[in-house]
């Protein structure tokens, strides 16, 4: 017991650890009367609970401080994030832009920006396997008449004019636009127009609701052609204006399940009878374009005497 009592004096005499002790080392260690010992304590809780306050107050504001950082640099990151990710969107629409801008000049001429010929039968292909709609449509290949003199006379600038403003009036001319847009509005393929090679380019004209509208649109670039002012090409142009030479083919379509799996030997068919009816127009000096009419019976390429639409 004595050891006992011992120890818990020696506790007395240290300073106190913890706010609770402090009253018994008052007791112990002050010779204060019951009143002075009341107020002595009393003071010293005042004090504890100011600085308890004080430091609540600290530990507040600091927290406050530490969160309001982290905000800030979480809303500095967020920024940082989304410019990065606006960075990479245009990045990655810029090389896609490239891409199509790179894709749509490898199927172009580059002199008269008209797709190319590779193109053009690709195309061609596509729509003949596809199409669903059963009616006509024409392919006609064109020939610059005797170009190799306006190369040969005025020289090859003067020929690339030619070749360019031939390239223009095609595209402008040879479209079904005013043939059918009245009669069949609403969304269809697109005219194409291509060059063929050296002074040779190739139309195909997708629907057409009878041969006589691919006549017309032959005629109509044809006469285009003669009419136009070639001297505002190069004078000397006036002795000779520039004359083509044109053959189409109007094929009646009939149904997809009959051309889908001969589409590429019936693309190729059709150039080159078109190719066939343009040198015809050639040889005979013809002031109007060949149109011949053919349609597909059991996979072959047939021709047709008729105008009227197969049954």
């Amino acid at each position: 017991m004595s050891r006992q009592a011992d120890s818990s004096d020696d506790d007395l005499d240290l300073p106190p650890q913890t706010r609770s002790e402090v009253p018994a080392w008052v007791r112990a260690n002050l010779n204060l009367s019951r009143e002075e010992q009341a107020k002595l304590l009393a003071v010293l809780d005042g004090v504890f609970s100011r600085h308890e306050r004080l430091w609540q107050q600290s530990k507040d504001e600091a927290i406050r401080a530490l969160s309001a950082s982290f905000a800030d640099k979480m809303a500095s990151v967020t920024t940082e994030l989304s410019a990065r990710d606006a960075t990479v969107i245009s990045i990655s629409r810029y090389f896609e832009a490239l891409v199509q801008e790179l894709t749509d000049k490898s199927h172009r001429d580059p002199k008269t920006k008209l797709i190319n010929f590779s193109r053009f039968s690709e195309q061609l292909e596509s729509f003949l396997a596809l199409e669903q709609r059963g009616r006509w449509s024409a392919v006609g290949l064109v020939d610059i008449t005797g170009f190799k003199w306006y190369n040969d006379a005025l020289g090859h600038a003067v020929g690339d004019r030619i070749i360019e403003r031939v390239a223009n009036i095609l595209r402008e001319q040879a479209r079904s636009d005013d043939v059918i847009a009245q009669e069949r509005p609403g969304a269809r393929s697109p005219d194409l127009h291509a060059r063929f090679g050296g002074d040779e380019f190739c139309f195909l004209i997708p629907d057409i609701s009878e041969c006589s509208q691919a006549h017309a649109i032959g005629e109509r670039f044809r006469e285009a052609v003669e009419r136009f002012d070639w001297t505002l090409e190069d004078e000397r142009l006036v002795a000779q204006p520039v004359r083509v030479d044109v053959g189409v083919v109007c094929l009646w379509l009939g149904r997809v399940e009959d051309r889908r799996f001969v589409a590429r030997r019936l693309a190729a068919e059709l150039i080159q009878r078109a190719d066939k009816l343009m040198y015809e127009a050639k040889a005979e000096r013809a002031s109007h374009i060949y149109l011949l009419r053919a349609e597909l019976k059991n996979g072959e390429l047939i021709d047709r005497t008729s105008g009227e639409n197969p049954t």
